[in-house]
């Protein structure tokens, strides 16, 4: 447990990439079987240890140091975690701590007075480290900046193997991954995975602005629309069947009404939608459907998935991987009038002569539902990552608003300490007058300098405080970037903005002069 809290130490203060890659390699290279898998998996997402709830995380430490000692060090240091790891009292024991690949089963089938009891032993035998990524790990609260592909690229590193080979038999494999590790040691062949649906690693577009699209040979590329969607990918291989997400998540559970209908044999590239009637509806709409363990038949029948076809990497057992794209065009034409899969239609090519032609094409992206262009070269081979040259994605340009910052929490790993994620509003009348509703949550989009002026703004202008949230004074205005505006049950206000995130700080302008929530309104698609 020692070495692994350790690595995540290093993890969550490694601000570079190449850092936390060669922490983890030099890991899964010196740690233990079955210690290295359990941290593979927590590392991927593929594992949760969540077994404690955070209030139990207080009753424990409050048994341990005074109440108001400890309320006060957690409003200082805002993290849970880290302050009960610090504040913790050592006691000596001769119990060993806990082994990291041991805990899975350890906690298993735990209630709360057990788990209590368990944790606070564990505590005992550890170092404010080893606490505090012990309590990250059973509060699933472990946010250190690794995704599951960075894990998995530390992996290859590790033992000069491509991250993508890894990703083509990831998901026929469970932690602690030892047919994996023996592979990738040298020790046992690769494992088959020629008869399962596996997750293939996705080929992605690069950015385009308008001086680099005035370079391209548009001979050379087909135009398809790019949709507001779900990146996702359709695998079926014998009894399997499987939907996965862009990053190699299965969310099957959650679309039976797409996996339920792939009677076919292959691997399909697209976007999951939800569309009615054959229009597609606003993203919001698709967001209901998203993470959920369950899925009702009202939600089935209220938000229809649809998956709009790009590209077939596999027909049946034939890899078309390495065709040229409008080779697997027409592959995946062919395919799809043959196999007639329920629930799906095919991405429109769109015709097109000139720059102008596409220019045209995009400013009425908004108006047809759409993100704005993709181009792709009519020669591309289907490559795993984000080739430089073959696929673009030219999106319309982003809305602007002014909105005033409402409430206000922490974020989370590097920004634990900080307040880091606004909750905007815009004006509307009210019963008593002009009130603001919110209209979104924006936690990007500024500089870590501008970040520890906000932080210091916010701890200045405090109004009232509802647990971890801030309510702060209606003073600050921030011109907010998003991507569309769409009717939401889940605001005061009616609205959301998708993708909300800061453009510019207002600190000049006075909060009566924000946006007022009917110029949102228009903006509905």
């Amino acid at each position: 447990m020692e070495q692994f809290a350790h690595l995540l130490d290093r993890l969550l203060y490694a601000p570079q990439k190449i850092t936390k890659l060669k922490l983890m390699a030099d890991y899964f290279i010196h740690a233990p079987d079955p210690d290295r898998g359990i941290a593979l998996a927590l590392l991927t997402g593929a594992l949760d240890l969540k077994n404690a709830k955070p209030a139990l995380i207080r009753q424990l430490v409050m048994q341990r140091v005074d109440p108001d000692l400890f309320r006060w060090s957690h409003d200082f240091v805002g993290d849970l975690a880290e302050t009960v790891a610090l504040i913790w009292p050592e006691r000596a024991t001769n119990a060993a701590p806990p082994r990291l690949g041991e805990l899975p089963e350890q906690l298993a089938g735990l209630k709360a007075p057990e788990a209590g009891e368990q944790l606070a032993g564990w505590l005992d035998t550890l170092d404010a480290t080893g606490r505090w990524a012990l309590l990250k790990l059973v509060t699933g609260s472990l946010k250190v900046g690794v995704s599951a592909r960075l894990a998995k690229a530390a992996l290859g590193d590790a033992f000069e193997t491509s991250v993508d080979e890894i990703e083509e038999i990831w998901h026929g494999l469970e932690a602690p991954y030892e047919p994996l590790f023996a592979w990738l040691e040298g020790r046992a062949p690769r494992p088959d995975m020629s008869n399962r649906a596996v997750f293939r690693p996705l080929m992605l577009a690069n950015s385009l602005d308008d001086m680099e699209l005035v370079k391209l040979p548009l001979a050379d590329y087909a135009a398809e629309w790019k949709w507001d969607g779900l990146r996702v990918q359709l695998a079926a291989r014998g009894s399997e069947r499987r939907l996965y997400s862009r990053t190699g998540d299965d969310i099957s559970a959650a679309f039976p009404d797409i996996v339920d209908f792939m009677t076919f044999e292959g691997v399909l590239d697209g976007e999951l939608l939800v569309v009615r009637e054959g229009e597609v509806a606003p993203f919001d709409d698709l967001r209901q459907r998203l993470n959920r363990k369950r899925t009702t038949a009202k939600m089935l029948q209220q938000h229809p998935a649809h998956i709009r076809l790009y590209d077939i990497l596999f027909d049946g057992t034939e890899d078309l991987r390495g065709l040229g794209f409008e080779a697997r065009r027409a592959r995946l034409e062919a395919f799809w009038g043959r196999e007639q899969p329920e629930r799906t239609d095919l991405s429109e090519l769109i015709p097109f002569d000139s720059v102008e032609a596409l220019e045209a094409l995009r400013a009425g992206s908004r108006s047809a539902q759409s993100e704005g262009l993709m181009l792709k070269h009519r020669h591309s081979v289907y490559q795993a990552g984000r080739p430089a040259g073959p696929w673009f994605k030219w999106k319309r340009d982003a809305l602007t608003a002014d909105a005033v910052v409402m409430y206000v929490q922490r974020g989370q790993g590097r920004r634990s300490s900080f307040y880091s994620d606004y909750t905007v509003g815009a004006w509307r009348d009210g019963e008593e007058g002009a009130e603001l509703v919110p209209v979104g949550k924006a936690c990007s989009g500024f500089t870590d300098e501008e970040l520890k002026k906000l932080d210091k703004w916010v701890r200045d202008n405090t109004a009232n405080r509802f647990g971890p949230v801030r309510e702060v004074t209606q003073s600050l205005v921030v011109e907010v970037a998003f991507d569309s505006v769409h009717r939401s049950s889940r605001h005061k206000s009616g609205v959301a903005m998708r993708c909300p995130r800061f453009h510019r700080i207002r600190w000049d302008k006075p909060a009566e002069e924000a946006d007022r929530l009917e110029s949102l309104e228009k903006l509905i698609d």
